[in-house]
């Protein structure tokens, strides 16, 4: 039953990947992340504030927050990125890269992390790039989606560093609250940064934005609770093949709410990355354990 807490989690972030495309219609993609992470921010100081109320001992400051800040800097190029091509590309298409992470994992575990990935971990990342040139067809794509699509893949491999530095923290120990604190933070931060230096602020006029901007915030904040509780206390390799369900429930979006028409070469190559993906998620815990 635990594990099945990701496909709660598959479907809020695919609802927040909708919010996000109906938002850049009014902000920039730097000011949703920020949004994004204010509202989770908030929602994560009240359940703070509630917990030491009750319980007590909840400090914010660990010996590692140095670790915890790189992690949250590198959780927040994966996130700008990720947002920047949800703004540019279907729903479905930019879900799939980002989660590409597992195939540029298996890469990078031997020098990150001391683990040797099995051979049958490199032909499954070969064939989830195969997936990736079927779904982004760079001989036919015009140069701006081409761009946002290879945005789209670099917020996979910035995904894979920020698990990278999960899984380091959980070997240290580190709460799993304060993780998502300092990245809720960081990512803030930086969003707001980005927003001031490069578009501008948009002001919020109606209460359809402010909405969308809550909606937005409360389906992230609960996908990542949900997330946090599958792998607690699901089988991981169950919910990292579950962890897929978001590119599905993405598709389903894009077609009931976007209307979005694709050639069938696409969704081949949809279906061939995660596919790909999921074996690799498989792959890369057997390996890890």
């Amino acid at each position: 039953m635990g594990s099945a807490w990701m496909l709660l989690a598959g479907a809020c972030f695919a609802l927040m990947g909708v919010f996000v495309k109906l938002g850049v219609t009014w902000f920039s993609s730097h000011e949703m992340v920020f949004y994004r992470s204010l509202v989770g921010l908030l929602l994560m100081l009240g359940g703070m504030a509630l917990h030491q109320g009750l319980r007590g001992n909840l400090v914010i400051l660990g010996a590692h927050t140095g670790l915890q800040i790189r992690r949250g800097l590198i959780g927040f190029v994966a996130l700008a990125t990720f947002f920047y091509a949800l703004a540019r590309l279907p729903l479905a298409v930019a879900m799939t890269l980002n989660y590409t992470s597992p195939l540029f994992l298996a890469l990078l575990m031997p020098w990150q992390l001391g683990e040797r990935p099995r051979p049958v971990q490199y032909a499954t990342v070969a064939a989830g790039f195969v997936g990736v040139l079927m779904l982004l067809r760079p001989w036919q794509t015009p140069a701006s989606d081409l761009v946002a699509g290879l945005v789209g893949l670099f917020s996979g491999v910035m995904a894979a560093f920020a698990y990278i530095h999960v899984r380091k923290l959980g070997r240290l120990h580190e709460p799993e609250w304060r993780t998502v604190f300092w990245f809720a933070l960081v990512c803030g931060i930086g969003a707001s940064v980005l927003a001031s230096v490069d578009s501008g602020w948009h002001p919020v006029l109606n209460l359809e934005q402010a909405g969308l901007i809550l909606a937005l915030g409360v389906f992230a904040t609960l996908g990542q609770l949900a997330m946090t509780r599958a792998y607690r206390t699901g089988q991981t390799v169950v919910v990292a093949s579950f962890a897929y369900s978001t590119v599905v429930f993405a598709s389903i979006l894009d077609v009931l709410v976007f209307e979005v028409e694709m050639p069938i070469m696409a969704w081949m190559g949809i279906a061939m990355t995660v596919l790909a993906g999921v074996l690799a998620a498989q792959l890369n815990e057997r390996t890890a354990q």
